[in-house]
């Protein structure tokens, strides 16, 4: 497809780096609302005023948002501040009720992302709509679910775009509440490299202490963009409690954020990456000639065991393998994740060559 898409300086102007995205998870009340915008409208880095209006849950009987009498409260919001507001969409209905509420930005949310069908509903519904579209990435770790919802809204004309990256579900437990697996996104930039990328660290972390550390991760590595959830009051928050901080907290935390935007100039630091990405280099050339012997005395083995009917997977020597090089991980003070997921790959790699 052609990638052209509109510059998002020229439809979301923002002078300041990081630029963000804010408010409360749920509208809950006007008063809730108003109380929250006026505590975030005086911070010159937030740009946008944001809230759920309908909140998709994974079970019944939970809160599920306030419905449409949410998007008049964000009119107010709106009238009062100035701020332009954001909410998210998720079929037909809630585009069309966004347009005659007159609502700036709307996003699809991670559960929505993962249904072309229901994308496919949304793209339609915006066609001939001059109206920005944030795309989050799906629950589940594909980058082309993501890359297929923004493909569809693309083909319906959408040209005001931008990826929301939110994390990944996982079921092992780990210190954020979603996987940043920020590879996926950094992916996601290099096949699509004008589009705006956004990180939302409020979900990615799941609790207010980790906000701030992982939006600075984002500014790392060069997403200029945040959305952050912000309530007046989050520990009585409707949903999601624990990740959401206040408007002065919020304020604070921005301007502690580093943003580190230089170019490689100097002389002498451009030659000294030079030198250490020339020994990487060789490093990885390494790398690969060791993965490729490694495989041929792996097939070599998958030989014999066919010849003597052996099975191919050995799951007691695995088990044994991955622990001892779990042990050299933690001597050497590598991650010991990183290291079990690279050996899990490598691992697959070579039942396949025996099969």
């Amino acid at each position: 497809m052609s990638k052209a898409v509109i510059p998002i300086d020229r439809w979301l102007p923002h002078e300041h780096i990081p630029w963000v995205i804010a408010g409360p998870c749920s509208a809950e009340s006007a008063e809730q609302m108003l109380q929250t915008a006026r505590g975030l409208v005086s911070c010159p880095h937030v740009k946008v005023f944001r809230a759920g209006i309908w909140k998709p849950r994974t079970r019944p009987n939970s809160f599920e948002g306030v419905g449409e009498v949410g998007l008049d409260w964000l009119a107010q919001v709106k009238a009062e501040t100035g701020l332009p507001t954001a909410t998210e969409v998720a079929n037909t209905e809630h585009v069309e009720l966004c347009l005659k509420h007159r609502v700036d930005i709307i996003w699809v949310g991670a559960r929505t992302t993962v249904s072309p069908f229901a994308v496919q509903e949304i793209a339609d519904a915006v066609r001939g709509v001059d109206i920005p579209v944030l795309v989050k990435n799906p629950i589940n770790a594909e980058l082309g679910l993501w890359l297929g919802a923004i493909e569809r809204l693309h083909d319906a004309g959408v040209r005001k775009l931008a990826a929301i990256h939110r994390g990944f579900s996982t079921y092992v437990e780990m210190q954020f509440r979603n996987d940043p697996k920020w590879q996926i996104p950094i992916e996601l930039k290099r096949l699509f490299p004008e589009l705006p990328l956004i990180c939302d660290p409020s979900h990615i972390s799941g609790s207010r202490q980790l906000v701030e550390p992982v939006a600075q991760m984002a500014l790392d590595i060069g997403i200029q963009g945040l959305m952050i959830e912000s309530h007046i009051d989050p520990d009585r928050a409707l949903s999601d409690a624990r990740q959401q901080v206040t408007p002065a907290d919020l304020c604070r935390m921005l301007e502690r954020l580093r943003v580190r935007n230089a170019p490689i100039s100097d002389r002498d630091v451009k030659q000294k990456i030079s030198r250490l990405r020339a020994e990487i280099s060789h490093i990885d050339a390494k790398i690969i000639q060791d993965l490729a012997e490694r495989m041929r005395w792996v097939e070599e083995i998958g030989r014999l065991k066919r010849q003597h009917n052996i099975p191919v997977l050995q799951l007691e020597r695995w088990e044994n393998l991955l622990e001892k090089h779990l042990a050299k991980a933690k001597e050497l003070g590598l991650d010991e994740d990183f290291i079990k997921s690279l050996f899990e790959i490598i691992h697959t790699q070579a039942i396949k060559r025996q099969l």
